[in-house]
């Protein structure tokens, strides 16, 4: 049944695909008639097909089934979207796409029922699968290069501890250089637990390994995991690029067992400062976290 499922999920989205380019070339060649309707229409009406159907190829064929880093086990959304391949396509798209795809389905004369809302992101970190415990018994740096990739050097197999004011200026950091993995600003300030112990490691993902070619040259940092916790006691991940040589010249002080125990920690998180920031906005104010919006956003250098 699961089976049958994907399958159709791939099929289904490859018609929406094609439904998608026929109805945005018809668009396109409208607006060369004098009675085309309103250009701004067109065009907002070519972006939001763009924009619903830009996923759509890369659902119709089988992804990799390995993670991205290797060593690490599939999240909830990656397996739900294993079982489900239009998961992500439809649970992302709003009420008017989504009357749009089950429109594009019935005329098609084809039956298809939704996929079930994405998993909520565990709290903690996964649990250890059998191999991963056998490599922490055994010691084992969990950070695993990729096939044809140059290993990281021996300096960046190393998790370190890190206060609250440390953690803020890496990301301060890796925006103000510009390395696309950063920013945070006042609003992190406010939600890190201040008193916290923070961790950071790098562990780049396939594609951003260090030496994958970029539009300037080739990637020259080290995308890290951290592991924060945040001022109501959850611990989080989140993402960072840092210069090697910044990451070097922070202190170690984590025993090695225990590095090997966070590391795990902090590669299994699913939960990350955005989801946490997400369920905390409600009731995110002022007298509670010292946060203003408007008065951090205006002429703060840590803020876009």
């Amino acid at each position: 049944m699961r089976r049958r499922e994907s399958e159709l999920d791939r099929d289904i989205a490859a018609l929406l695909a094609a439904r998608a380019f026929i109805e945005i070339r018809h668009l396109a060649g409208s607006t060369r008639h004098e009675s085309a309707a309103n250009p701004e229409e067109t065009l907002e009406r070519i972006r939001f097909l763009a924009n619903l159907g830009h996923n759509l190829p890369g659902v119709t064929r089988p992804g990799p089934t390995t993670p991205s880093r290797p060593g690490t086990s599939p999240g909830s959304w990656e397996q739900a979207t294993a079982a489900r391949p239009m998961t992500g396509v439809w649970n992302t798209a709003g009420p008017k796409a989504q009357e749009w795809i089950l429109r594009h389905i019935g005329q098609a004369g084809r039956t298809w029922t939704p996929p079930p809302p994405l998993p909520e992101r565990r709290k903690g970190p996964s649990p250890m699968t059998l191999r991963q415990r056998a490599g922490f018994l055994l010691g084992r740096w969990p950070v695993k290069t990729p096939a044809g990739r140059r290993p990281l050097p021996v300096q960046a197999n190393v998790l370190k501890a890190l206060d609250a004011e440390t953690v803020c200026s890496l990301y301060d950091e890796a925006r103000r250089l510009r390395l696309g993995l950063g920013g945070g600003g006042p609003w992190l300030r406010a939600h890190l637990d201040p008193d916290g112990v923070h961790y950071l490691l790098p562990n780049p993902a396939l594609y951003y390994w260090p030496g994958t070619p970029i539009s300037d040259g080739e990637i020259g940092w080290w995308q890290c995991t951290a592991l924060l916790r945040m001022r109501d006691g959850e611990q989080v991940s989140g993402m960072v690029a840092v210069l090697p040589e910044t990451f070097t010249a922070l202190p170690s002080t984590v025993p090695r067992r225990q590095q090997l125990r966070l590391a795990h920690c902090a590669r299994s998180t699913e939960r990350d400062t955005y989801l946490w920031g997400r369920d905390h906005k409600a009731e995110c104010a002022p007298e509670l976290c010292g946060y203003v919006p408007e008065a951090a956003d205006k002429g703060s250098p840590t803020t876009r």
